[in-house]
Parts: C-alpha cells; structure tokens; sequence
C-alpha cells in the first residue's frame, strides 16, 4: 500500500480547522479512482514565518519536504472576490513557478485551494448540515442563505447573521455560538457531494487528480 503525505498551508489558523479535513477526504474520494491501494496520512500543516505569498509557499515546499517528507502541498488562498482570476494571475501562478524552478530538496507537487469569495462560502455549500450545528430548524430563507454560496458578496457575515437570526429567540446563555467552532465539526462531516456544487471546489479538486497524476499514481 501507497502512503500519501500531504502538506498544507492556510491563510488563517480558523481557516485550517476546517481545510484540514475536506483535504484529506477529498483525497481520499480521489484515490478510489487510482489503481493500488493508498493511504492517506494525516494532514502535516505547514508553519511558516509571514512574508509575501510567493516566499511563504516556497518556505512551506522546503519544510514540507524536509521535514515531514510531504509529497504534495496544497496552498490556500481566499479569492476575496467573485472570480479568482486575480489570485491565480498574481499569487499562484508566480508561486508555484518559483517552486517549479527552484533547484532546492523541495516538493514542487503543489495543489491550489482557492475559494471564490472566502473559505465560509464553502462552510454554506452543505445548508442542512450548518442548520444541524447552529441547531435550528429555520427555513433557509428565514436565515439567509438561500443563495448560491460563490454569489455571496461575504459569506462569513451571511454566517453571523444566520447564527443571530437562529438563536434570537434563545435565552441569552444559548447566544453564545461562536462561527469559529463550525469550522471543525462542519469540516469533518460536510457532504462532498454538496461541495462539488461550488465550482471553486470542483476546481480543487481536479487539481487534487492532477497532482495524483504526477506522482503516477493516477492514470486516466
């Protein structure tokens, strides 16, 4: 059996509850399609000093590979906008050329994860399972989150919002739910399925079969 090591680098450390997971499984649903068996280890997540996108990737590739011997490193990067054409024109693509050229011990498999929007756009893909968490049983309407998740201009208010809207009528000690504990629970149990919806999403996760063919262990 094949194991595969993957590394991550996220933009925040909230971010990463969530991105740890949905890496991992989507992997894990890529690798049904590949021939061999193969084992998907824990996510490694990379911890870099801050400094400009390109040189944070570079450093993450570098440490990845010495340090936890990573054979691929997704590289997370909110769009912040309703297209992603600038973040791949101005941070990924420079970033994953700088990588691909470099003549260091480094893993130059890299995979991009970039949101159209922010990362709570995909936290919205799956509405019946953020109302399970929020615990309501209010319409989708009633909270706001009826639209496409990429056509949201701020998805992670349109959460707050949904949280306030749901508890309102609560005893004030039932207020208390913070967005940042959806990341991890709604990370782990989110439908893959509902995501692929996203185009954001089905584009990461063709990068995901892209990479597995440049470790040859996909063939088609």
């Amino acid at each position: 059996m094949r194991q595969l090591i993957i590394g991550m680098i996220a933009e925040g450390k909230t971010d990463v509850r969530f991105w740890e997971s949905v890496i991992k499984r989507t992997f894990e649903s890529v690798a049904f399609e590949c021939t061999g068996d193969i084992e998907i280890l824990d996510i490694q997540k990379i911890q870099v000093a801050k400094s400009t996108f390109k040189e944070e990737a570079m450093e993450a590739a570098i440490k990845g590979w010495e340090n936890y011997g990573i054979s691929t490193l997704c590289v997370h990067a909110d769009a912040d906008n309703a297209s992603d054409d600038f973040i791949f024109q101005h941070k990924i693509n420079p970033a994953f050329e700088a990588v691909e050229n470099s003549e260091q011990e480094i893993c130059k498999v890299l995979v991009p994860l970039v949101p159209v929007q922010m990362t709570e756009a995909w936290i919205l893909a799956d509405t019946a399972l953020f109302k399970e968490e929020i615990g309501t049983e209010k319409s989708d309407n009633e909270l706001g989150i009826h639209h496409s998740p990429e056509h949201i201009k701020d998805p992670k208010q349109a959460i707050k919002d949904a949280i306030r809207i749901a508890l309102e009528h609560f005893p004030q000690r039932r207020r208390r739910l913070n967005i940042a504990e959806l990341y991890l629970p709604i990370g782990q149990k989110i439908n893959l399925e509902q995501l692929e919806k996203i185009p954001s999403y089905f584009k990461f996760k063709e990068s995901v079969r892209e990479a597995l063919r440049k470790l040859n262990l996909l063939h088609h």
